[in-house]
């Protein structure tokens, strides 16, 4: 797995690995073009670490990009497509800018059925991993149940 120029795997405090930025990147910017496999839901692959790509498909991280953390309060998205020259195809893109030393996240936004607890500690963390138009669909953490009661 070939190193990304800018950013650097390293252990995360929200979870396991994370990646961080080595150098500061400009909102808009790419901050890495994402290796994978494209595969289909029929496939016999069981992999976390895949996009959706839409119609079944899915598209499987290969490099370091696969260590970036969700967090209810991103600093990147994932940007798809498929091309018909080059396939499928998946960038990391800033939505606001990343300084050096910066860990980078973008919001995994799951599906309600296969939401998660979530663990990223941001101010508007809404309690699960999961769309945040979706948010309704899933139980309310205990945590957030009790602070909206007392409050």
């Amino acid at each position: 797995m070939a190193a990304i120029k800018g950013l650097r795997v390293v252990r995360s405090s929200i979870d396991g690995y994370g990646v961080v930025a080595t150098r500061d990147f400009a909102e808009g910017e790419i901050l890495a073009e994402v290796d994978g496999v494209l595969w289909h839901e029929e496939d016999p692959v069981d992999d976390r670490y895949s996009l959706i790509m839409g119609d079944g498909y899915f598209f499987d991280m290969v490099d370091q990009t696969r260590w970036i953390n969700h967090s209810c309060e991103p600093n990147a998205e994932v940007e798809t497509g498929n091309d018909p020259e080059r396939g499928p195809w998946a960038h990391i893109v800033a939505i606001r800018p990343v300084r050096a030393g910066e860990e980078v996240f973008y919001d995994y936004a799951f599906a309600p059925e296969v939401a998660e607890p979530c663990r990223c500690g941001a101010g508007a963390c809404r309690g699960f991993i999961v769309d945040i138009d979706a948010l309704h669909l899933v139980s309310q953490p205990a945590v957030l149940v009790a602070s909206s009661a007392s409050g």
